[in-house]
């Protein structure tokens, strides 16, 4: 038999193979002990699952659920087996997996007639236990798209339907476990045995698919309530079913259909109206008020937010004055450093507090006071001469990672600050069993933004966006429910206006770079969804931020 060589990342070594073996028996040759952990691998940088068949000289790199793209593996492959424990209890029944919360995923039942008491939850996830007990093969069958359609039609799956009749592909890469299939955009688990560590139980009005810690996969991730979040997440779903949105196919059909103008408008609108709802908020209370606090994770769009809720509140009477968190930053040399031993600039421990807070509150008793600056070239604080003074009408806008972190305004009168989250919390799916991280729309924001203004490429921000989640789990996740109100700044049109520029930066990520793997992730993801023309877009939108055209200056 002909065989051809392989290189071998977790190991360093290379491999004679034979011609045509999948990376299933490709792994007992290299981890003839230990290999039931493995969930797929990068081949040549491009994540594949473990049916692929090795026909030519590769690299390849075996992952489990410890890395990002094992980990959406695992989770895909788990949403996968609640599908088809749900099927196999109550066939047919729709499942809707609507967003990450709380450390899971939040699932629905459509039918109102089949109310997830705590008793059917404990039966669906007995049923979830067995499949994984049965250790039962999860099979990749490529067939045509003309047959696929119907085959999920068939099952009830009508979201499905949609979305590969607005794809345009030939062939669609059908996953089955036994004789129940579905449709997923990411590659999945070579079988149910390997995912033995999840939780199933009630949640609000649905349940939640409890996920395991990628740091130890042995235990599930902590549930952490998020009331607020979740009413947001409510929010913007009931905003799409007004628009009559909830998925991409039905998002496509519009676009196809020339109605995008129309849901450009609507989207936007909404938006105005919940800014202005907020900025009314604040001046019902404009006796009390004196410090809003707006932070979020990167490219939330805080700054645009900012700006438009500085105008709602001027149409008010009062008169916000802007504040950056990042003037208070200390010298670089006091700044400390993470485990690696370099600046942690997003540590709050990199801010003086207690310059900010003399400031804060010399400025609410109607002194004059001269805030620092900061050089982000020579890494110091300097003085610039320009003081600062409020009066009744005043309101202080301060904008920071660190605006809702307890130990910043622990010495502020409580009665005085007004608390915002912003964040995009994509409230769109693909379909009802592929739900879109917010964390991809950011990335794909900062993306295109990184290239338009600070010269950096695809492959830039890519390196650079794990450690971003990594700072944004530390210091802002665990505050955001300190939030008095939360925005969400996704756009349900967004993803297919940020596509045109977006989709030729990722096609620059080459194959010699490990970040090429998600670069093919997100132009798959991208793939499904319509290009929405930009020039509705108004110069006033959040979106503007990083597509370019605000009339905002930044």
């Amino acid at each position: 038999m002909e065989q051809v060589e392989i290189f071998c990342e977790n190991t360093g070594k290379s491999y004679p193979i034979e011609i045509g073996s999948t990376l299933r028996e490709v792994k007992k040759v290299i981890f003839p002990q230990n290999h039931n952990h493995i969930l797929g691998a990068l081949v040549n940088n491009e994540l594949q699952d473990l049916q692929y068949i090795i026909m030519n000289p590769k690299q390849v790199n075996f992952i489990d659920v410890s890395s990002l793209d094992g980990y959406s593996i695992y989770t895909r492959s788990l949403l996968f087996v609640l599908y088809k424990a749900v099927n196999r209890l109550f066939q047919h029944q729709p499942m809707v997996a609507e967003y990450h919360i709380s450390n899971g995923i939040f699932c629905r039942m459509t039918d109102k007639d089949l109310p997830l008491t705590a008793e059917t939850i404990g039966k669906i996830r007995s049923t979830m236990q067995e499949i994984i007990q049965q250790d039962l093969p999860i099979v990749r069958k490529e067939i045509p798209t003309a047959q696929a359609i119907p085959l999920f039609q068939q099952a009830g799956l009508e979201d499905k339907r949609k979305l590969l009749e607005t794809r345009g592909r030939l062939y669609t890469s059908v996953y089955y476990i036994e004789n129940t299939p579905d449709y997923f955009y990411g590659t999945l688990a070579p079988s149910t045995g390997s995912l033995k560590i999840f939780g199933l139980e009630p949640y609000k009005d649905g349940m939640l698919l409890r996920l395991p810690d990628r740091k130890n996969p042995s235990e599930l991730l902590p549930l952490i309530p998020q009331n607020k979040l979740f009413q947001v997440f409510n929010e913007y779903k009931h905003w799409g079913k007004i628009m009559e949105i909830n998925d991409i196919g039905t998002l496509n059909k519009i676009v196809d259909n020339k109605y995008a103008g129309v849901m450009i408008k609507i989207s936007e609108a909404l938006h105005e109206k919940k800014i202005s709802l907020i900025a009314d908020q604040i001046s019902s209370q404009r006796d009390k008020i004196k410090v809003i606090l707006i932070a979020g994770p990167s490219s939330s769009g805080k700054t645009t937010f900012s700006k438009r809720l500085s105008v709602q509140l001027m149409v008010n009477g009062l008169k916000p004055v802007n504040l950056s968190l990042d003037n208070y930053f200390v010298n670089r040399e006091d700044t400390p450093r993470d485990e690696n031993g370099e600046y942690d600039y997003e540590s709050i421990d990199a801010l003086d507090i207690v310059t900010f807070t003399d400031n804060m509150l010399r400025l609410m008793r109607g002194e004059e006071v001269e805030p620092p600056k900061f050089s982000f070239e020579t890494g110091q604080r300097f003085y610039s001469g320009e003081k600062l003074k409020i009066n009744a009408n005043n309101v202080i806008i301060v904008e920071g990672i660190h605006g809702l972190n307890p130990r910043l305004t622990s010495l502020l009168p409580e009665e005085s600050l007004f608390k915002i989250f912003v964040s995009a919390l994509t409230s769109i799916s693909i379909d009802n069993h592929n739900i879109i991280n917010p964390a991809d729309n950011r990335l794909l924001r900062r993306m295109v933004r990184d290239y338009k203004y600070r010269n950096y490429s695809a492959l830039d921000t890519l390196k650079r966006w794990e450690s971003v989640l990594k700072g944004e789990e530390k210091h802002i996740v665990p505050y955001q429910e300190e939030a008095d109100i939360m925005f969400n700044s996704a756009l349900i049109y967004e993803l297919g206006a940020l596509k045109q520029q977006a989709e030729p930066l990722l096609r620059e990520v080459m194959e010699l770079y490990p970040e090429h793997s998600k670069a093919l992730r997100l132009l798959k993801f991208l793939s499904y969804i319509k290009v929405v023309p930009a020039r509705d877009i108004p110069n006033t939108s959040i979106l503007r931020e990083f597509l370019g055209g605000s009339s905002f200056k930044y």
